[in-house]
């Protein structure tokens, strides 16, 4: 019996997982410098996730972040989107743990299904709702470590909102899925692989996920880009979109 879509992204995205886990630490008690830990650790996570869909799902087409662009992908249904290692500078950063692998399928441009494999041994799926956030005195917005777009910063000045910077979009999701954060917003470049199996677990667990102007999300797209993406609690959705829209921003 063959097993289910999502059965199937959760065993890719975690043997990819645990393939970089083994392979940081190899490459950590060989000496290597880390900076070359990323290279590595996508190269192989590639080839792991490409040879376990082709064995399991050999009629789907596949776009990777670490894969030349087939264009047969435009005429397919069926399309998985992979990103083998989101947080390429925070897996080469000893002691992060802000980085995930991705594995999502799209089915007529929408992301279903969404597995998103964390270091410390979960995988998000979208099968289990999302956790409320405890009490505080602001609610939490997460944004880009390294560019953290000008709509952001705008949005939480707007809305009083605490800003938090954090590496790997899926491990920026995964935060406001477990309740730590009550938003993510990001402007101004992201790939299809950066957010397709982060919106598909997302919105799996009872969250909101849209384009910053509240526009829906599609993938398999000719243009691989999504260049945005608001993730957050239900209720915040309005007020958050809003405040973009008053900003005048868009990165």
């Amino acid at each position: 019996m063959s097993p289910d879509d999502r059965a199937v992204a959760i065993t890719v995205a975690a043997a990819a997982r645990d393939l970089l886990v083994r392979r940081r630490e190899e490459l950590a008690a060989a000496g290597v410098a880390p900076d070359r830990w990323g290279v590595a650790g996508d190269a192989e996570a590639n080839e792991a996730i490409l040879g376990h869909l082709a064995a399991l799902r050999p009629h789907d087409a596949v776009l990777s972040e670490e894969s030349a662009d087939d264009p047969v992908r435009l005429d397919r249904q069926r399309v998985w989107i992979v990103d083998p290692l989101d947080g390429t500078r925070e897996y080469a950063t000893p002691g992060r743990g802000d980085w995930a692998v991705h594995v999502a399928l799209a089915v007529d441009g929408l992301a279903t299904i969404g597995a998103v494999a964390l270091p410390d041994g979960r995988i998000l799926n979208g099968s289990v709702p999302a956790t409320a956030p405890g009490p505080r005195s602001r609610r939490r917005l997460v944004v880009s470590r390294s560019r953290p777009p000008a709509v952001a910063l705008a949005v939480a000045a707007a809305l009083d909102l605490e800003v938090v910077e954090l590496g790997s979009a899926g491990a920026k999701v995964a935060s406001v899925i477990d309740g730590v954060h009550d938003a993510y917003l990001h402007a101004g470049g992201m790939q299809q692989w950066d957010s397709a199996a982060p919106v598909a677990a997302a919105v799996g667990a009872g969250l909101w996920a849209s384009r910053v102007d509240g526009s829906p999300l599609r993938y398999n797209g000719a243009d691989p880009s999504v260049p945005d993406l608001l993730v957050c609690r239900p209720e915040l959705a309005p007020s958050i979109l809003d405040a973009v829209a008053r900003s005048g921003r868009i990165g």
